[in-house]
Formats: structure tokens, C-alpha cells, sequence
């Protein structure tokens, strides 16, 4: 029998026969049990501390504290996420910076990413961005000579065909003279159609032209016919004469489209000197307020080139030069056609509308006031007519919409996204 035998039969024999003595025998199974106990204890929190610290250390991989720090981090990683797709299809800084102000992002929103401006955060954005072996090179700032050789021809030509298609009225009568009216009004038409699909007069949206048609019409037309119904008339159809039952007024007509070049040269002016402010700008405010004197003065030199060319047109065709309502139509539909270029559709669309309901409710009117008891109807149109004669109709219409759309081009234009994405020749 071993040793180990003994030691634990040694306590039995005591137990069985109740003996109470031998101190040694009771102290060693007292020592045994408290051994035992202590050791059991120690191995029972040895598990539980190492299971505590294991299961610690999985739940610290996933919990959200620390992904919540690392995004306050690098918050610019946080909005490149959101604009993920802005970032991507960006050939330069300068689309994600416009991108960015449209979004609302302004310069004080960039100084929370630790950007003293839009331009910086759009720098780092685009830096930080990966992309393709082949991505697209930036664009070059300058058109190339023949994309500038195409569109500036095509902005002579609706001038041209005007004054063929005038020609052949001073040339003609009769049957030959409608004809030729026909014919030089669809060629005519024809042209601008062209010069709004290709150049700096070009958008990227289908456009519906009724209402600018309109306008155009009534220029030709809508005097004569207010004059006509003052007196009683008209009593004949018009005949393409200043002098008939119906007179034309053609000069007006004449002189917008000559001005068809001039404001072809205005719009990419503006475009092309607003895209190196854009370049060369460090903050939203430094754009705006350096883009704001460029549009005004491409629109007035624009105004100044209608003026010169409405004083010609009169004296070549000997009719009363109408500055006025010349260039209230011009301004109207030179910035109805930049809002539109540079993607802001809806507002011109609105005031066009406007403009050309104002006229035909004033012609409406005249005739309305015929009927038994409706003289009261014709009341304001007839006064304006006394006052400024049958030009001040559209003159009021046009000047109206035409003051309304350039204060809202000069809030528009005046921002980094209407810029980064217009093509500069096409």
C-alpha cells in the first residue's frame, strides 16, 4: 500500500470509531480541505477573469464608440461618402467645389472640416478621390480655333437671311410678296433654331420656343395692330408695308437679328472669363463679387451693340428708330437665354410666359371693349397707348420681365455651379 493510500484511509478508522483524539489526523483533513478549497477558488476566477478579458477584447473590435471617433476624425472622408458620385465624375477641383455650393456647402460649413474655403476642401475631396488609369484629362480653358470658327459664322447668318428676306419685301408685291415673306420668315427662323443648338447660345435642355416666337411676332406685328384697333380696324390683313390697313414695324425685327452675333459673342464672353474667376478664386464671396461686375458689363455691352445696330436698321429701312421697345426685348431674351444655358430653365420659361400673356391680354382687351358695356375694360391699355403710344405695351411687358430676370441672373450667374459644367464650345 502506498503512502498516498494511507494518508487518505487515515482519517477513516477515527470517523468509524468515533475517536476524537489524535490532533494530527484532523488537522492534516482540515489542511486538506482548506487546500482544496482555495485551490478550486483560484481556478474558478482564473476563468472567469480570463473568459472577462477575452470577451472584453472581442466586443472592443465592433463597438460603435470607436467608429464613431474615427468618422470625427476625418470628417472630409464622411462627405466624400456622401457625395461619392460628385467626387467620381469630376474632372477637376473646381466641378466638385461647385458641386459642393449647390449641395449648400458654403465657406463658413468648410471651416468645420478644417478648410479655410470650399476651393481647399474641394482640393483635398478630389486629391483624395482614387480613380482610373484613364481618367479624362482636365479640359483646356481656351476653344480651339476651329471650334470658335464654327459657331461665330453661324451667328452672322440669321442677320444675313433678315435683311435678304426684308430686301425681297421692298423688291416685291402681291403674291410674289407673300412668298417672299413665307420663305425669308421659315429661313430666318431656321437660323436662330440653329444658333441656340450649337455655340455658346446652346443648352443642354430642350427649350420650348412659343413664347419667344411670340414676342417676335407682336415686335413685328403688334404695334400696328394696337394702333389699328385704336381707330376702329384693322381692316385689311397686313401686307408687309408700314403704310397699309395693318402696318409692319420690320426694323425692330431687324436689328435683334443682326443682334443674334453680338449676343452669341456676350454669352461666351461671360462663360469663358467667368470660368478663369472660377480658377482663379479662393472662396465662394471672392467669385460672386468678381463675376457680378463681369455679367453686368457683358450685358450692357451687349445693350450697346442692339442700340447701334436698332439706330441702323431704322435709318436703313426709313422707320422711327423704337429704342425702347427694342431693347427692353433684346435684355429680355439675352438673359432668359444665359439663365437657360448656364441650367437654370424654369424662371425664364415663367417670365416669357409672362411678358407674352401681358401683350396678347393688352390686344384682347381693345377688342373686348367693343362689346356692350365693356368700355371700362379697355380703360388702362387705352391710357398707356395715350401716354407712350402703341410701344409702350410691349415696352412695359418686356422692361418688366427683362428687370426681373436680371436681378435673378445676378443672384444665379454669380455662383460657382452655374459655371463648372457649361461647355465652352460646341
Amino acid at each position: 500500500m502506498s503512502d498516498l493510500d494511507e494518508l487518505d484511509r487515515g482519517p477513516r478508522p477515527a470517523a468509524l470509531t468515533g475517536e476524537t483524539g489524535t490532533g494530527d489526523a484532523d488537522r492534516h483533513e482540515a489542511g486538506m480541505r482548506e487546500t482544496g478549497s482555495r485551490g478550486t477558488g483560484s481556478r474558478t476566477t482564473g476563468r472567469r477573469e480570463t473568459g472577462s478579458r477575452e470577451s472584453g477584447s472581442r466586443e472592443a473590435g465592433t463597438r460603435p464608440p470607436v467608429a464613431a471617433r474615427r468618422v470625427a476624425a476625418d470628417p472630409v472622408k464622411a462627405l466624400m461618402h456622401r457625395h461619392r458620385e460628385l467626387c467620381e465624375r469630376a474632372v477637376d477641383p473646381l466641378e466638385i467645389a461647385a458641386g459642393l455650393e449647390a449641395h449648400g456647402v458654403t465657406d463658413r460649413t468648410a471651416a468645420r472640416f478644417r478648410h479655410r474655403d470650399v476651393f481647399s476642401l474641394a482640393e483635398e475631396m478630389y486629391a483624395r478621390t482614387p480613380r482610373d488609369a484613364d481618367t479624362p484629362p482636365t479640359p483646356e480653358e481656351e476653344p480651339p480655333a476651329r471650334a470658335r470658327a464654327g459657331w461665330m459664322p453661324l451667328a452672322l447668318l440669321p442677320g444675313a437671311l433678315c435683311a435678304a428676306a426684308v430686301a425681297g419685301l421692298r423688291l416685291t408685291d402681291g403674291r410674289p410678296r407673300l412668298i417672299a415673306a413665307v420663305v425669308g420668315a421659315s429661313a430666318v427662323l431656321l437660323a436662330v433654331r440653329a444658333v441656340l443648338r450649337r455655340g455658346p447660345l446652346s443648352a443642354g435642355t430642350r427649350t420650348s420656343g412659343i413664347w419667344t416666337c411670340w414676342l417676335l411676332g407682336y415686335a413685328l406685328l403688334g404695334d400696328g395692330l394696337l394702333d389699328a384697333a385704336v381707330a376702329g380696324g384693322p381692316d385689311g390683313l397686313p401686307d408687309g408695308t408700314t403704310d397699309g390697313p395693318w402696318p409692319v414695324t420690320i426694323a425692330p425685327v431687324l436689328a435683334l437679328a443682326l443682334a443674334c452675333a453680338p449676343a452669341a459673342a456676350s454669352a461666351h464672353l461671360f462663360a469663358v472669363r467667368a470660368r478663369r474667376k472660377l480658377t482663379a478664386s479662393r472662396g465662394l464671396a471672392d467669385f460672386s463679387a468678381s463675376v457680378r461686375p463681369l455679367l453686368l458689363g457683358t450685358f450692357a455691352l451687349f445693350m450697346g451693340a442692339l442700340t447701334v445696330l436698332t439706330a441702323l436698321s431704322a435709318a436703313v429701312l426709313g422707320e422711327p428708330p423704337a429704342h425702347a421697345r427694342t431693347l427692353t426685348l433684346g435684355a429680355l431674351l439675352l438673359l432668359a437665354r444665359l439663365l437657360t444655358v448656364h441650367g437654370h430653365t424654369h424662371a425664364p420659361a415663367l417670365v416669357l410666359a409672362a411678358a407674352a400673356t401681358a401683350e396678347a391680354t393688352a390686344s384682347a382687351t381693345l377688342f373686348a371693349a367693343r362689346l356692350p358695356g365693356c368700355g371700362f375694360v379697355a380703360a388702362p391699355v387705352e391710357a398707356l397707348i395715350a401716354a407712350c403710344g402703341p410701344a409702350g405695351v410691349p415696352t412695359a411687358a418686356c422692361g418688366t420681365g427683362a428687370l426681373v430676370l436680371l436681378i435673378h441672373a445676378a443672384r444665379r450667374l454669380t455662383n460657382a455651379s452655374a459655371h463648372a459644367a457649361v461647355e465652352r464650345a460646341r
